[in-house]
């Protein structure tokens, strides 16, 4: 990675990367002191694990904090230091999705964060419609699926939650989506007929907008590069930010950064691309499932 002084304008979902900048670059000025972790903390009164998680881009973080930091580093321009305290006021500009707090775990958090200021989202799912592409009704059946003893309050905030998410496709710097679902997870039913026929519609009517590629793998295809499951690459306007693979799991999720391991998944996202139907031949199969349903 290199300078972030140029990072300026917030933008929905900025401030998380922006707190990755400013930790990756906090990082690189301790180490290029030779100053321990352990040091750092002690210098603005906190563990070595605080600055961890900040160097991770995983807190917030206060002006003293960040000035003292930098004077520990020998940081003395003071346009290097304007503009470092500058994105660090900018990182802690809260999102949207704050507000949904009481049913958003905070691992998920940082992904929407992610999810909303990149450039380009790549995603293989297999178990269901990816969540940026549901249906209200679609979306209620699955939460509904996914906790089914959860008050309706609690399903309705999820579901409003999710097609908040989805706005980031319409928005002006709208991202460049593609999209590879598993046959499975459009045969697989979630909700009654309707809500199917009405999810499979939709994706015919999104596969269309010019900013999504939406594919298919058929089960004629047999065995595919997708065997390890379903995950999500993030690609950034910024080009300090290398791009980052997302993973979720039950009760957590891992983000994957280091260069051997995201080119291991962009070559399976490449074969995935490669071997599924392309977007014209999609949608015939959608169009197919549409009419047997």
């Amino acid at each position: 990675m290199g300078r972030v002084g140029d990072v300026t304008a917030v933008e929905p979902g900025g401030s998380v990367v922006r707190r990755i900048l400013l930790g990756s670059q906090l990082r690189r000025l301790r180490e290029s002191r030779g100053i321990t972790r352990e040091a750092a903390g002690y210098s603005i009164r906190a563990s070595e694990s605080k600055i961890s998680r900040m160097e991770l881009g995983r807190v917030s973080f206060k002006s003293r904090d960040i000035e003292d930091l930098l004077t520990l580093y020998g940081v003395a321009d003071e346009m290097e230091r304007g503009s470092l305290i500058g994105l660090a006021r900018e990182a802690n500009v809260a999102g949207w999705w704050q507000s949904f707090g009481d049913v958003l775990p905070g691992w998920f958090q940082t992904y929407i964060g992610l999810e909303g200021a990149a450039s380009l989202i790549r995603i293989y799912e297999v178990q269901f419609v990816h969540g940026l592409l549901q249906t209200e009704a679609y979306a209620h059946a699955v939460v509904k699926r996914g906790i089914p003893n959860a008050p309706q309050a609690e399903i309705d905030r999820r579901v409003a939650l999710r097609q908040e998410r989805q706005k980031v496709l319409v928005s002006e710097r709208a991202p460049r989506l593609h999209a590879v679902l598993d046959e499975a997870a459009l045969r697989r039913p979630y909700g009654d007929r309707d809500v199917m026929r009405g999810q499979l519609a939709h994706l015919i009517e999104i596969s269309e907008h010019p900013t999504v590629t939406l594919q298919v793998m058929p089960f004629s295809f047999g065995g595919h590069a997708g065997e390890s499951g379903a995950f999500t690459m993030l690609r950034f306007p910024e080009s300090d930010l290398s791009d980052l693979v997302y993973l979720e799991q039950l009760t957590s999720a891992l983000y994957l950064d280091k260069r051997e391991e995201v080119t291991q998944y962009e070559r399976v996202m490449t074969r995935l691309h490669e071997d599924s139907l392309g977007p014209a031949e999609s949608r015939d199969l959608l169009r197919g499932l549409l009419q047997l349903s």
